[in-house]
C-alpha cells in the first residue's frame, strides 16, 4: 500500500486519480470476497472467521489505509456526503426540532390510547427542563415509578453540552472534527490515532453509570487502546456507516444493532449508512426487512434518506422496561439482516458498487448528475418503505 496521506493527492491527474481509486477499491473489495467466500466455506462459522480475520494485522492496516484514501481524496468530493448526512440529522433532531416533534407525537398517541381505552395516561410523562418546557413522553408506554427511574438515561435537551457521538468503523474519526460532538471512534485497524482499537462485536457493556453528563464526558475523553468496556446509556448517537455490510453474517450485523441499543441513552440515535448505487426502490424489500429488525429491538424509524450511492436511515431508541431484548420474538429473526451478497456469489452486485462506481462515468457528468438528483427522504411522520 502507499504510504502518501491523502492530502498529497490533490495534484494528481483525473486519470492517475482513477486509477488509484481502482486500486484501492480492489483492496477494500478483496477483504470483503475473502471474508463470506470463508463464511460460505466454513457452513457460517462467523465466530472463528472473525477471529482470524482480526488477527491478520497487516490485512487489516492495508484495509484501514485503502479506506482512509477512498474516504478523504474520493468520496469527500460528492455533493452530499455519509459525513454531512449524519451531521444534519443529528442537528435536526438534537439541536433543532427533530426530537420535540417526536415526543410530541408520542403524546399524541398515548392521548388516543388512554381515549380509546378509557383508562388512565400512564406514559414517561413528567414535567422536565426542555428546551421548550413541555411534557415528555419517551417513546412508548410505561409507569410512572419506571420513568422515574429512567430519568437520567434519556436526552434532556437543555442539558446537551456536547453531542456523545460513538462512530463504530470509525477508521479516521471524521466526525472529530465538528465542535458541537464529543466524537469516540473505534475500529479493529484505526487508521489515525485519535481513534481506538476496539472489536465491536466483542465489546462489553457495563451498568449504566450514575453520574453527572461532564463526569462521564471526562471518562470518554480519557478512554485507552483497546477499548474493551463502555457504559450503557452513555452516548446520544451511534453511527453504523458503511458498517454492518463488512461483516459476512446477518447475526453480526443483528448484535451489532442490538449493541448500539444498549450504549444509547433513550431517545437516542442510531445512524445506519449502507451502500447500494441501484434506483432507491430496487433493494426496497430489504430496507423494510431491516427496519423492521431494528425497530423490534426497541427503536423507532426517524427518517430516512435514499443518496446517489446510499440508503441514510436514522432510528430513535424508545424506552423499554425490559433489561434485556429477546434475540427472537414472533416473526423477527437475525436473518432478516441480510444484504444480496449473502445469497449471490458476484461480490460486485451491491456493497461494492459505492467503490466502483464513481468513477464509472466521466467526472464532470457524473457531478452535474448527482447535483441535479434530490435524494428521496421518508420522515417518521410518513409513510415510509
Amino acid at each position: 500500500m502507499s504510504s502518501s496521506s491523502p492530502s498529497c493527492e490533490s495534484s494528481m491527474s483525473t486519470d492517475d486519480k482513477k486509477q488509484q481509486h481502482l486500486r484501492l477499491a480492489g483492496v477494500v473489495k478483496s477483504v470483503h470476497a475473502d471474508l463470506r467466500k470463508k463464511y460460505r466455506e466454513t457452513g457460517g462459522d462467523f465466530q472463528k472467521i472473525w477471529e482470524e480475520h482480526c488477527k491478520n494485522g497487516q490485512l487489516l492496516t492495508d484495509y484501514a489505509d485503502a479506506m482512509h484514501h477512498l474516504a478523504v481524496d474520493h468520496w469527500s468530493y460528492l455533493p452530499q456526503t455519509r459525513i454531512t448526512w449524519c451531521r444534519d440529522i443529528i442537528h435536526k433532531f438534537f439541536l433543532q426540532d427533530g426530537l420535540q416533534k417526536a415526543r410530541d407525537k408520542d403524546m399524541r398517541r398515548l392521548r388516543h390510547h388512554q381515549t380509546e381505552q378509557n383508562s388512565p395516561l400512564e406514559g414517561c410523562v413528567e414535567k422536565t427542563s426542555s428546551a421548550s418546557g413541555s411534557l415528555v413522553a419517551s417513546g412508548s408506554v410505561c409507569r410512572p415509578e419506571d420513568y422515574r427511574n429512567q430519568k437520567q438515561n434519556i436526552v434532556m435537551l437543555d442539558s446537551l453540552s456536547k453531542i456523545r457521538l460513538l462512530d463504530v468503523g470509525s477508521c479516521f474519526n471524521p466526525f472529530l472534527q465538528f465542535e458541537e460532538f464529543l466524537a469516540v471512534g473505534i475500529d479493529i485497524s484505526p487508521a489515525k490515532s485519535s481513534v481506538y482499537r476496539c472489536d465491536f462485536l466483542h465489546l462489553e457493556t457495563q451498568e449504566p453509570l450514575q453520574v453527572a453528563p461532564d463526569t462521564l464526558e471526562t471518562l470518554l475523553n480519557n478512554l485507552k487502546s483497546p477499548v474493551q468496556k463502555l457504559p450503557q446509556c452513555s452516548f446520544h448517537v451511534v453511527v453504523f456507516s458503511l458498517l454492518l455490510e463488512y461483516f459476512p453474517s446477518p447475526y453480526q450485523r443483528w448484535l451489532c444493532c442490538l449493541k448500539a441499543h444498549k450504549l444509547l441513552m433513550i431517545d437516542g440515535l442510531l445512524l445506519i449508512v449502507s451502500p447500494d448505487s441501484h434506483q432507491q426502490h430496487r433493494n426496497a424489500h430489504m430496507m423494510k426487512s431491516w427496519k423492521k429488525a431494528i425497530e423490534a429491538m426497541g427503536f423507532s424509524r426517524w427518517h430516512y434518506t435514499k443518496l446517489e450511492h446510499l440508503h441514510c436511515m436514522a432510528f430513535r431508541k424508545l424506552y423499554n422496561m425490559q433489561d434485556e431484548i429477546s434475540l427472537i420474538a414472533g416473526d423477527i429473526y437475525p436473518d432478516m439482516m441480510y444484504i444480496p451478497q449473502d445469497s449471490n456469489d458476484r461480490e460486485s452486485d451491491f456493497q461494492d458498487n459505492l467503490i466502483q462506481s464513481i468513477f464509472d462515468v466521466d467526472n464532470k457528468e457524473f457531478f452535474e448528475r448527482t447535483r441535479s438528483e434530490l435524494p428521496n427522504e421518508f420522515s417518521d411522520e410518513e409513510d415510509s418503505p
